[in-house]
């Protein structure tokens, strides 16, 4: 499937790709990956709405894209995914503004942050990475399959392999908080939801994927310090070695699982390095997926907990 690798770039991917005509929508888009991913589709012809927590921070890298791309067509919606008050304000301004979405990218996050909660009191990663962008995706599914055969693409991580979701204490009130702990139920979430999302819509031509981008120096690291540096470590499978990626590699698979011909009449599927992920649960393993995040039960359960956590949907 494909010639691309961890070291493929979001042109790479891109290559010979035409998205004349297509919507895109991009959480986190003011840095970072999504914003190389907003430059990069949107030199290929794609519209992108950038979802920005900060509309100035969103100008700025709007303007940093139409500086390599001068014609990009390009709009700021402001949300802030740790609200579920400004989640639903957004979806009603998207879905008042636009008729369709032909790509969902839940592209924002955070990792590894000190204990704390949203707007709403969740757990600040379950919070923010899972149940902002579940609500968000649910509120636009119309737009989804208006734009069918659309596709949805969740950041998910690595990380994933430190912790399956608990779902009977997704809050840590039960439990000792530990950022890293945290960050892997959140991003093993975020994969459940791309298997239950493409579940769910399949059949009507939305089809939903999981993405590991491989590890980049971004502002999601903003929140590391020595000890939580010293605790990831701790976690990790001995003697593994860190090999960052350059920030248009980090978006080439989110870019890929977008548009991709490859991925034609699959979903609820694991990407790292542009290609499916094999599952494995061996604690040495650098690659895969974890088998308990592909669970068909475990993501149908979260899906339940989540819809009464964000009630009404």
């Amino acid at each position: 499937m494909g010639t691309f690798s961890a070291t493929s770039t979001t042109d790479d991917v891109l290559a010979g790709i035409d998205l004349t005509g297509a919507r895109i929508v991009i959480t986190g888009a003011s840095t970072g990956l999504g914003e190389e991913a907003a430059r990069a589709l949107s030199r290929h012809g794609a519209s992108i709405t950038m979802a920005v927590r900060d509309l100035e921070r969103g100008a700025a890298a709007a303007d940093r894209i139409r500086a390599a791309v001068p014609d990009a067509d390009l709009e700021l919606g402001l949300i802030d995914l740790e609200s579920l008050d400004s989640v639903r304000a957004f979806a009603a301004w998207y879905l008042a503004e636009r008729d369709h979405i032909d790509v969902l990218i839940d592209n924002a996050g955070v990792m590894a942050c000190p204990r704390g909660s949203t707007t709403d009191g969740f757990e600040r990663q379950f919070g923010t990475n899972h149940l902002g962008h579940f609500l968000l995706t649910n509120l636009l599914v119309p737009a989804l399959l208006a734009g069918a055969p659309a596709r949805v693409v969740v950041l998910s991580s690595a990380g994933h392999r430190l912790a399956d979701v608990d779902l009977d204490d997704p809050g840590f009130e039960h439990t000792v908080y530990s950022p890293w702990v945290a960050y892997g139920r959140a991003k093993t979430a975020n994969v459940l939801f791309a298997v239950e999302l493409d579940r769910r819509l399949a059949d009507q031509g939305v089809r939903a994927f999981a993405v590991h981008p491989g590890a980049i120096l971004t502002e999601l690291g903003r929140h590391l310090t020595d000890d939580t540096l010293d605790e990831m470590v701790a976690l990790s499978p001995p003697g593994r070695s860190f090999e960052f990626k350059t920030v248009p590699q980090g978006a080439a698979t989110s870019v890929w699982a977008a548009t991709t011909p490859d991925l034609d009449g699959l979903g609820g599927l694991y990407l790292e390095d542009c290609h499916i992920a094999e599952p494995t649960d061996d604690p040495l393993a650098t690659r895969g997926v974890r088998s308990y995040a592909l669970d068909a039960t475990r993501a149908a359960a979260l899906w339940e907990l989540s819809e009464r956590l964000v009630a009404p949907v």
